[in-house]
C-alpha cells in the first residue's frame, strides 16, 4: 500500500504560481510512475502530468509551457510547478500512483487550485 499526501494548493490570481507537492509514504519513484490529475467541479478527472519510472516527463496539452512536473527521489517526492495559471485552470489536484502513470492505482486526498481575480 502507498499513502500520497498533496500540498501546495491555495488562491491565486490569473497569470501567477502555484507550486504543489506530493509525499509518498515510501520510496516507490524509482519503482512507479508518479503523475497529477485534476477534476473540476461538474467534469470528469483528467490528467496533467507524469513523470515515469525512468524520469521521462508528459504533459496534456493544455498546460504544456507553462506547468512543470519534477521529483526528488532521495525525499519521496514530486513537486508540480505551475505558472501562468488561468481560471480553467481551476480543479482539485491528485497525484498519484503506479506501475503505469495512465493507470494510476493510488491517488492521494487532493488539494484545491483556485484561480480568480
Amino acid at each position: 500500500q502507498v499513502q500520497l499526501v498533496e500540498s501546495g494548493g491555495g488562491l491565486v490570481q490569473p497569470g501567477g504560481s502555484l507550486r504543489l507537492s506530493c509525499a509518498a509514504s515510501r520510496s516507490i519513484l524509482r519503482i512507479y510512475d508518479m503523475g497529477w490529475y485534476r477534476q473540476a467541479q461538474g467534469k470528469q478527472r483528467e490528467f496533467v502530468a507524469a513523470i515515469a519510472k525512468g524520469g521521462t516527463t508528459n504533459y496534456a496539452d493544455s498546460v504544456k509551457g507553462r506547468f512543470t512536473i519534477s521529483r526528488d527521489v532521495a525525499k519521496n517526492t514530486v513537486t508540480l510547478q505551475m505558472n501562468g495559471l488561468k481560471p480553467e485552470d481551476t480543479a482539485v489536484y491528485y497525484c498519484s500512483s503506479g506501475p503505469r502513470w495512465a493507470a494510476p492505482a493510488y491517488w492521494g486526498q487532493g488539494t484545491q487550485v483556485t484561480v480568480s481575480s
